[in-house]
């Protein structure tokens, strides 16, 4: 009779077990590709197409002059005219493998950066608010000096970049350190996750979404302080990016091709945070089974 009670409450238990465990499951499948197309690139592209539907309105109704808004018919010369004259993927790349390789020094400053301000109280003290500070100032305001510092070269592009992108990431990691939980870093000292292992192990990992919050953050600082700093300063040595293509076609005063350069300027950030930080996002969100489906 007891074994019998016992195998009951062995039955009971192990059923309540399942029981959690199915609460706690979370349902992750991949998403049809139908669906992405209905849900992801539908409702952009319907929003993309309003807004040169509007675009064109404007223009053909005459309710704005040409020479503040052209026809979409010019942009579209402007860009067949790069297109034919092979100028355009190498004014875009100019730019891009800018961005790119100012946004990795800038991970690699701003990221021990951020874990020192984060675990040293007296760091915290002198160089926090200052961080802060950079943060709030605009990009544009270290190109004058950069130029004086270094001249019209790659040096002046990467120092304003970084001035720029550093501080956001930095902070960002900041935030995402001081949300991890106490008993975390204390979980992972008793398990010999010390120094340089508690910080690869323990620190990071759990620190991760304000980390990629603030990558994504130092990003977009990146690309405009990339794009300030080749608006102001022009010179054949630095190659024509989009920046100083924007430049050109105010001096020539070509308005097609100032709209054809904010069109390829605002393409390239969001087709930068599609195919690299919104996918590393769903992944962070993933993996805290956060993200059901995708």
């Amino acid at each position: 009779m007891a074994s019998t009670d016992t195998k009951a409450k062995s039955d009971d238990l192990a059923g309540l077990e399942a029981g959690l465990d199915a609460l706690d499951a979370v349902e992750i499948r991949r998403t049809p590709v139908r669906e992405v197309l209905v849900k992801k690139v539908f409702p952009p592209l319907l929003a993309v197409t309003l807004v040169l539907v509007v675009w064109q309105v404007l223009v053909s109704a005459k309710i704005t002059e040409e020479t503040k808004l052209p026809p979409l018919s010019a942009v579209w010369d402007s860009l067949s005219t790069m297109w034919l004259q092979g100028t355009l993927l190498e004014v875009i790349w100019t730019s891009v493998s800018r961005g790119l390789l100012g946004f990795a020094l800038a991970l690699a400053i701003g990221t021990p950066l951020g874990l020192l301000v984060a675990r040293v109280k007296f760091v915290r003290a002198a160089i926090g608010p200052i961080l802060q500070g950079l943060q709030s100032l605009p990009s544009v305001a270290w190109v004058p000096p950069a130029v004086l510092w270094f001249g019209l070269n790659d040096a002046m592009m990467f120092t304003v970049i970084l001035l720029g992108a550093v501080p956001s990431i930095a902070n960002g990691l900041v935030s995402g350190v001081d949300q991890v939980p106490p008993l975390f870093l204390r979980a992972g000292r008793t398990l010999g996750a010390t120094g340089v292992k508690g910080v690869w192990h323990v620190i990071m990992p759990a620190a991760l979404p304000g980390y990629v919050a603030g990558l994504k953050q130092g990003w977009a600082f990146s690309w405009r302080s990339l794009m300030a700093a080749e608006i102001i300063a022009s010179s054949p040595d630095l190659g024509l990016g989009l920046g100083q293509l924007l430049e050109n076609g105010r001096n020539n005063i070509d308005l097609p091709g100032v709209f054809l350069a904010i069109i390829l300027i605002l393409i390239v950030g969001i087709a930068i945070d599609l195919l690299i930080f919104s996918p590393l996002e769903r992944w962070v969100l993933r993996s805290r089974g956060l993200l059901v489906k995708g």
